[in-house]
């Protein structure tokens, strides 16, 4: 999945979660890399759908909730 596009970045990542993604890479045929990529695409995009969600009701009144 790399590209020439493609910046190469350095992360720490702890022993056990390593053996897991390195497992999941070989399960999945792809690398660790491709698993970060995606799970970091997605994670990215769900925050752009909540951005864009408080953006349509930006304008819409508030509301008190009595508890």
């Amino acid at each position: 999945m790399t590209s020439q596009l493609s910046k190469r970045v350095t992360i720490d990542i702890e022993p056990d979660l390593y053996k897991k993604l390195t497992l999941k890479a070989a399960q999945d045929d792809c690398s660790v890399s491709d698993i970060v990529h995606e799970a970091v695409y997605l994670l990215l995009a769900e925050d752009a759908e909540d951005i864009a969600d408080f953006d349509a009701r930006r304008d819409e009144p508030s509301t008190d909730i009595e508890l």
